[in-house]
């Protein structure tokens, strides 16, 4: 049975194609969050983990062929590394102590965790990816594992350089800043699925980068929509209203007041006359 079977309705999921050698069937995956340690849904298909999020305005439906599907929402998958999601099990899992660096520990005591099933289906990712930031014994057959702050904090530098980079290619307002800022906000694209103790202060240690200081506050407030239909009044940021009581977007501008149409017909009376005439 494949993972999208016995859904009893439908929803619009963009995922990844997959390859030409793989085949359709993945697995849905409830992890935590490693950051703020909730539940998450994660998609597990030929050896990629992605995590799914949705997107949903007040009022939508989506037009799938000759079908209508109520749920509006949109869904995607997205890769992520699966070094950010095991990250929190391994540093639990080897029990450190102040200067102790911990135990070892083999790949499936480290991923068993009570509620959570799902990461079972991960053990050999996790066996192949976490050894870029840990240390690892072999005993005849069996690997050990050992999470290692040094080998962490050189793969988060390192991760951060790639974010940088992309970044820069993404608009010419990247590529014009000054570094320290790109520095920041590539840091803080980490952080979110970084917990703030211990590796998103001691990356901010590492990189000589003071976080807070370096944000840039927005002076902006959300206004809630006074008009049925109108987008989320979340994704709608705004400025506080001037004395003149005239609207601006985020950059200061003036927002353009929507044309009225004049000498125009309600659309249900062009139905019904031609339901008239027939």
């Amino acid at each position: 049975m494949s993972w999208w079977e016995g859904v009893d309705e439908s929803r619009l999921f963009v995922a990844l194609e997959p390859s030409a050698s793989g085949n359709c069937e993945g697995q849905l995956l409830a992890l935590c969050n490693p950051k703020s340690g909730n539940k998450m849904c994660y998609l597990l298909t030929n050896g990629t983990l992605q995590e799914i999020h949705w997107f949903k305005q007040s009022y939508g439906s989506w037009f799938l062929g000759d079908y209508v599907s109520e749920d509006g929402r949109l869904y995607t998958a997205t890769p992520v590394d699966p070094v950010f999601v095991l990250l929190p099990l391994f540093d639990e899992a080897r029990m450190k102590r102040g200067d102790d660096p911990g135990k070892f520990r083999q790949i499936d005591e480290i991923i068993f965790v009570n509620g959570y099933p799902g990461y079972q289906y991960l053990y050999s990712i996790a066996e192949q990816s976490m050894q870029v930031v840990c240390d690892f014994k072999e005993i005849g057959s069996t690997k050990f594992f050992r999470l290692n702050d040094s080998k962490v904090l050189a793969w988060l530098s390192y991760k951060v350089n790639q974010v940088k980079q992309t970044l820069a290619t993404l608009d010419k307002n990247y590529a014009a800043q000054d570094e320290k800022d790109t520095l920041a906000e590539a840091v803080s694209l980490l952080g979110e699925y970084l917990k703030d103790e211990p590796w998103l202060k001691l990356l901010c240690s590492y990189l000589n980068l003071d976080l807070q200081a370096a944000a840039k506050p927005l002076n902006t407030e959300i206004l809630e929509s006074t008009e049925e239909g109108n987008s989320p009044s979340s994704f709608c940021p705004v400025q506080e209203k001037s004395g003149n009581d005239k609207k601006t977007s985020r950059t200061g501008r003036q927002i353009k007041k929507a044309k009225v149409e004049r000498d125009s017909r309600n659309i249900k009376e062009m139905f019904s006359r031609a339901s008239r005439r027939g």
